[in-house]
């Protein structure tokens, strides 16, 4: 990362980070980025920009964040080692899609934007839908997937004028919009994409959960690949602000192995590492474990 950063506003209400607060201060260090610092699922590395939480609609933001060309190069050399926590994943938001899904009109068609290896587009593909499109700006984690996905796959960035207007029935975004500079873009695009009645769908952390609350700094979301942080309440104006109808907000359960759990944990490092040295010599570190660990999931429909 350089040094050519830019003053912004909110990217949810646009108010000034004049009358913001200091949420988190800046603790980059650039002596510790690796190819997996823009991983998905990483080991945490308690590293951040300085971030600041708005008076007006309650999201935690980047006030000064990298450029966008810098973040699209930081996620497409990213590494890419979590196909067993994406498979996890993808069954907690299949589960937890499924009312949204069951208003929809018709299952024609639909996107994911940050789709990984894919594996969410099989879940939709068995759910129904026909035309499958995921974009995914991480050569490596495309790599990781199984052939029969990659037809899905586009390598790049989410871009609104490659795909039609009024085409799709159903969009998502998952743990994707904490990592772009402007979130209403995505929204709003979405909107102008979507048919009539169709869905757009994103899941995000809540920087005000219980568990968040009580890690602090200690959080794995405070973390430099998020330029900014939603609760229900920013969550919640952001879908209305960009016209969504009958937006709701669900907190949920992911379900991950005991070792990728202890690997979250703020635990010192010959702890954890003794941990896992444990779990590696026993069955026990496979062993599967639900927990609503701050992730909301947030579901708006296009007005008919």
């Amino acid at each position: 990362m350089t040094n050519t950063r830019v003053s912004r506003h909110c990217p949810v209400c646009d108010a000034p980070p004049t009358g913001a607060s200091t949420f988190v201060g800046e603790t980059l260090n650039e002596k510790r980025l690796t190819g997996f610092s823009f991983a998905s699922r990483k080991d945490p590395e308690y590293m951040s920009h300085r971030m600041v939480q708005c008076p007006a609609c309650d999201l935690v933001y980047v006030d000064t964040p990298p450029r966008q060309d810098e973040l699209a190069r930081a996620y497409h050399q990213a590494d890419y080692d979590s196909s067993e926590e994406a498979n996890d994943a993808a069954l907690a938001y299949i589960a937890a899609i499924a009312p949204t899904l069951g208003r929809l009109r018709q299952r024609s068609s639909a996107l994911e934007i940050g789709t990984g290896t894919g594996i969410f587009l099989e879940h939709l593909q068995r759910a129904g839908f026909k035309s499958l499109v995921g974009v995914e700006p991480s050569r490596a984690a495309i790599a990781a997937a199984p052939p029969n996905r990659r037809a899905w796959i586009r390598e790049t960035i989410f871009v609104e004028s490659d795909h039609a207007p009024d085409s799709l029935d159903l969009i998502c975004c998952f743990m994707t919009m904490e990592h772009v500079l402007d979130p209403g873009a995505i929204a709003r695009s979405a909107m102008r994409l979507l048919r009539p009645g169709g869905a757009f769908v994103t899941v995000t952390h809540d920087y005000r959960s219980l568990v968040n609350r009580i890690l602090g700094r200690r959080s794995p979301i405070i973390d430099i690949e998020h330029m900014q942080l939603f609760s229900s309440a920013s969550a919640t104006q952001l879908f209305r602000s960009c016209g969504y109808a009958d937006v709701s907000v669900q907190a949920f359960v992911n379900r991950y192995s005991l070792r990728y759990w202890t690997r979250l944990m703020p635990l010192p490092g010959p702890a954890k590492r003794g941990a896992l040295a444990i779990m590696g010599r026993t069955h026990i570190g496979g062993v599967k474990l639900g927990f609503n660990v701050g992730n909301i999931i947030t579901a708006g429909f296009k007005p008919e």
